[in-house]
């Protein structure tokens, strides 16, 4: 959390002088810039003293001692396109893993500077409080989160059709710009659920593990339990996740058969 703190510190900072001038596409609506890649050698360099046997999956490029049990997964900015516009949330994720299974996990969201963090065996917390997902236990009285894609197209008729329903079927769909921060928010109680594709390991890693050790539960699009490197995510409460389970897997995976 400490290198965390200082590691948002220098990306605050930046961000009061930054310009699109130093942007970097590394694909269609998918951006970088000086200051990502600043923030993840500060992350990586950190967290190398913390655990020196750990290797690192990074969206940066960090990529290193693959073969080893320990793995951090970090994001360093976590909604660039929200940062280089000067928009939250943008967030700092960074999980570690053990054999592939995530036991902990930090998201410190920028905008609010907030902290969210749990470890294997802990309770979930935001800012030193013990933070649970919500109780609601209907799609019909969830407020649920998404991820627009700018990649894999050819599933965009199933996603609309899961807007359209979502639109007309719960409390409303809200689209924030980082995947990590939505997570948090299902965590705390924000939002009831989250869904989305298209999704890399350092999205998804730190903040879903958060969620299930506030008491939600996660699976991807086909329902299984290796959501980390599947590029799907369904994540919500306890109480509603089998309901909105039950409809995801109906658009995305049923539609895609016919």
């Amino acid at each position: 959390m400490d290198l965390a703190r200082l590691t948002g510190e220098f990306i605050l900072e930046e961000g009061k002088t930054f310009s699109s001038s130093s942007l970097e596409e590394k694909g269609k609506q998918n951006f970088v810039t000086h200051v990502d890649k600043g923030a993840e050698e500060m992350l990586v360099e950190g967290l190398g003293k913390l655990l020196p046997e750990a290797g690192f999956i990074a969206e940066e490029g960090t990529v290193g001692k693959s073969e080893v049990d320990w793995q951090w997964i970090i994001d360093p900015i976590d909604g660039t396109t929200n940062f280089i516009h000067g928009l939250p949330p943008y967030a700092i994720s960074i999980a570690l893993a053990n054999k592939g299974k995530v036991v902990l996990g930090v998201v410190y969201e920028l905008g609010f500077r907030e902290f969210y963090y749990a470890w294997e065996g802990s309770p979930a917390y935001m800012d030193g409080k013990e933070i649970q997902v919500s109780k609601t236990g209907s799609v019909a009285s969830s407020l649920i989160a998404t991820g627009f894609p700018y990649t894999y197209f050819d599933r965009l008729d199933p996603f609309m059709h899961s807007v359209r329903y979502f639109m007309q079927n719960s409390h409303g769909l809200r689209r924030l710009g980082s995947a990590a921060t939505d997570l948090v928010y299902v965590a705390c109680g924000r939002f009831e659920a989250f869904y989305e594709y298209g999704l890399s390991p350092w999205d998804v890693a730190a903040a879903t593990f958060i969620v299930q050790q506030a008491g939600g539960l996660a699976c991807d699009f086909n329902g299984s339990g290796d959501w980390l490197f599947n590029g799907t995510i369904i994540a919500a409460n306890a109480a509603v996740f089998e309901e909105f389970k039950e409809v995801i897997m109906k658009i995305f995976v049923d539609e895609e058969k016919i």
